[in-house]
């Protein structure tokens, strides 16, 4: 797999970030956060160069490059506490506006779309009525993203497993679908861990690497496609 050097660093940046997060370290974590997701960023890039699929190649790097603004402001929320939620309210909004474009990318691969799409609504559905059951109380405008933005990943992975049921031949469309599972799992245990009674490194761990895989995933999906 080409790029393989510039994942493994990424990885590797990825966790000195945890390490120095765990510490309180918080700026230069920003710093390390933004270096890990500059790299999927030119990964993507990189990856764009041998897809034959240029409209679907751009849609997906665009989305890295809005993940990357997403990381940077979900860390900066440490830096600037007194406006901490604003700016953990533009992170997500950030990577919502990523999922709608990883969602358009896929469209044209999936047949029976809205089929996918209503299997999204109910699995988001669900995972909402499980996060609401088991966490606090939370404001009104973190129902509202929590509502739109889980509906967003999962939909999104729903057309993403369409797709690669559409194609189950393409290795594009299986590493996408890994990186989207991924993905929706890392933000399920981010919500649980930020909004739950108790908050837990283990799961903040668990919550970054996962999500990290799934970047670099659908990063290096654009080789194949």
């Amino acid at each position: 797999m080409l790029y393989l050097p510039l994942c493994i660093l990424g990885i590797v940046i990825q966790v000195f970030f945890i390490i120095v997060e765990s510490k309180k370290k918080y700026v230069p974590a920003v710093i390390l956060k933004g270096a890990a997701s500059i790299l999927f960023v030119v990964i993507g890039l990189l990856s764009m160069r041998f897809s034959e699929n240029q409209s679907f190649a751009r849609l997906v790097v665009i989305g890295l490059i809005l993940g990357a603004v997403g990381d940077i402001l979900l860390n900066l929320r440490f830096v600037f506490e007194k406006i901490g939620q604003k700016i953990f309210l533009l992170g997500i909004l950030a990577f919502f506006s990523g999922h709608v474009l990883y969602l358009a990318a896929l469209i044209p691969f999936c047949p029976n779309v809205w089929l996918y799409v209503l299997c999204g609504a109910v699995a988001a559905a669900g995972i909402l009525w499980c996060i609401f059951s088991n966490v606090g109380k939370l404001k009104k405008a973190f129902k509202i993203f929590g509502i739109v933005y889980i509906g967003a990943i999962a939909i999104m992975n729903a057309v993403a497993i369409g797709s690669f049921i559409a194609n189950p031949t393409s290795l594009s469309m299986f590493l996408y679908v890994i990186g989207a599972v991924l993905f929706l799992a890392s933000d399920i245990i981010m919500i649980f861990n930020t909004f739950g009674s108790t908050q837990k490194l283990s799961m903040r761990a668990a919550n970054l690497s996962l999500y990290y895989l799934g970047q670099l995933f659908i990063a290096v999906c654009l080789q194949f496609i």
